[in-house]
């Protein structure tokens, strides 16, 4: 294989958005690690990803009528998009073998380089049936399918390596669902019986922990993954003496996290005010902060592309270029928007017949549905809202999925439906249905404004803001996440309130009082002033919320200690 003449970093992640029509990704975590190959690529970084593949995908999302969620298969073809590799290796579930091959998908960076991404299969004719499809379902079945798909991902995925011939310089687990993979270390790096003195562990934890580094994205405990030992035991049995476990994953449960802590020499949050949460959720580690980025190539409307190749030369390779954005005319700068837009009222149009104006400001609220998103406080008053959009028009642009799981989330759904149908009169609502990159891609690039209302703090980071930026859309969001740190009013976007807890019927005025006062009266009121406003968002945080200058601090600080 062409990837092994060089040590290589080993990227696990249970999702990774590789092409539009491989759905191996539920949402921001996976498009984040797509985001991330891609920049290594670019970079020519030495990495690997490894990741399950996917078949039956994560869903296909239809909505009826009433606004109501209806989940299919979203079924792919490895073949079409990978190659099968030779090499099988073996996993011990419920103490049976389950064998596991993988295919081998080649991501072309934008410049020259290439990244090999792994995508482990356990349907093969030697499994179990129910073994055949532990690689099926992205997050699909309960706490046991789970367990034995990360089995599959961080002990599989070792042994896939080696088998392979890959020489791993460190291993960087992208949240906790890989941290068996450490597990997998110790026990292949034991120390030999007779080194050991009395009282000490006999597994080499100081060399596991130099060897792994791991990326947090979750503020809250209840959304880390934790198993019940009694499970644990019947699926792993013998993997590793259930005292050593305890000691590293917790007294209670096995916490996915607290075992990637323990047995990782580099840690970080995904945006500084999210590497303070975390050092409160799990004290006594050191959490470092490297704040996310997007690819600037894949997020970057064509229209803009040739804009920035004509004025910043280089910006592709080094973001930081986009600082001088500035120096772009005012009037090729609003025509590539207006170019963007037009592209997303064609989108709007052949996905659910809604006609926007393209003289219209336009809202984006696009992320998982789920209830702490909030994608219902802008309609938190609707009174106020028609009022609002009396005075100055606006339209709005939604999309997103809910887990299949989460009953409250679907609801949501239907709610925002509700609130369309009783809005038609006032306001032009689109909702686009089973949200993807390609729909990612139209939206952060075509809107006027990008709005985010998580309830605080509850936003590890939020990337797609900063995807809107590189398009030159300001936002209007809730101060948490990366916006408290790319937030300048009224040269980059407006906040919504401070950056304390605040209960929704503040947050709601609040964002209310922006659009009335701030947002709408500069749109229409004043075209210098808001170019001015696309120049900053591009200047001030697309140059610095970049996957690449996320990788290059990867790399400096947690790759090359």
């Amino acid at each position: 294989m062409e990837f092994l003449h060089v040590p290589r970093v080993a990227y696990f992640s249970m999702e990774i958005a590789l092409h539009n029509e491989i759905p191996t990704y539920s949402g921001g975590l996976g498009v984040l690690a797509g985001d991330t190959v891609h920049s290594a690529a670019d970079l020519e970084l030495p990495l690997v990803a490894v990741s399950l593949v996917s078949r039956r995908g994560y869903f296909r999302q239809e909505i009826d009528a009433q606004g109501r969620q209806i989940e299919h298969p979203d079924e792919w073809e490895p073949g079409r998009f990978a190659s099968r590799l030779t090499a099988a290796v073996a996993v011990q579930i419920e103490g049976r073998d389950v064998w596991v091959f993988g295919w081998l998908y080649v991501l072309q960076g934008h410049m020259n380089g290439r990244v090999p991404v792994i995508l482990l299969d356990t349907d093969l004719a030697e499994n179990h049936p129910d073994d055949r499809q532990l690689t099926h379902h992205l997050y699909g079945g309960d706490a046991a399918y789970r367990l034995k798909q990360e089995i599959v991902l961080g002990v599989g995925g070792v042994r896939m390596l080696q088998a392979l011939g890959f020489r791993v310089r460190q291993y960087h687990m992208n949240e906790g669902h890989s941290a068996l993979l450490a597990l997998e270390l110790l026990r292949r790096y034991a120390y030999p019986p007779e080194d050991l003195r009395a009282g000490e562990s006999p597994y080499n934890v100081p060399w596991v922990r130099d060897m792994c580094s791991f990326t947090t994205h979750t503020p809250v405990e209840a959304g880390h993954d934790q198993f019940p030992y009694d499970l644990v035991q019947n699926v792993l049995r013998n993997f590793i003496d259930l005292p050593t476990l305890k000691t590293l994953a917790g007294d209670d449960r096995l916490n996915m996290t607290r075992l990637a802590l323990n047995l990782s020499q580099y840690v970080n949050g995904v945006a500084k005010r999210h590497a303070e949460v975390s050092r409160k959720l799990f004290p006594g580690y050191s959490v470092h902060a490297i704040t996310n980025g997007v690819h600037p190539y894949t997020w970057t409307f064509p229209g803009f592309v040739k804009l920035y190749d004509a004025y910043l030369p280089g910006w592709c390779h080094e973001p930081e270029v986009l600082s001088r954005a500035d120096r772009i005319p005012d009037e090729a700068l609003w025509n590539a928007h207006q170019e963007a837009k037009r592209a997303l009222i064609e989108k709007v149009k052949a996905l659910t017949q809604v006609n926007l104006n393209l003289h219209v400001l336009t809202l984006g609220f696009a992320r998982r549905m789920t209830a702490y998103k909030r994608p219902d406080l802008l309609f938190s008053d609707l009174a106020r809202l028609k009022s609002i959009a009396r005075e100055r028009p606006l339209q709005l642009v939604l999309a997103g999925k809910a887990h299949p799981r989460d009953d409250g989330g679907k609801r949501l759904i239907e709610t925002l439906h509700a609130h369309m149908r009783e809005l038609a009169a006032d306001i032009t609502i689109a909702y686009l249905p089973n949200y993807d990159l390609q729909i990612a891609q139209a939206m952060t690039a075509g809107v006027d404004v990008w709005l985010n209302t998580p309830l605080r703090p509850l936003e590890a980071s939020g990337t797609s803001g900063m995807k809107a930026a590189l398009n030159g859309v300001p936002q209007l969001s809730v101060l948490d996440g990366w916006w408290i740190e790319g937030c300048i009013e009224g040269v980059t976007g407006w906040a919504i309130g401070d950056t304390k807890e605040a209960p929704n019927g503040a947050d709601g005025r609040e964002l209310y009082q922006k659009l009335e006062q701030a947002v709408l009266p500069l749109y229409y009121g004043n075209r210098a002033g808001w170019i001015g406003m696309m120049k900053g968002a591009i200047c001030k945080n697309a140059c610095y919320f970049n996957s690449h200058r996320m990788m290059r601090r990867y790399a400096t600080e947690a790759y090359l200690r």
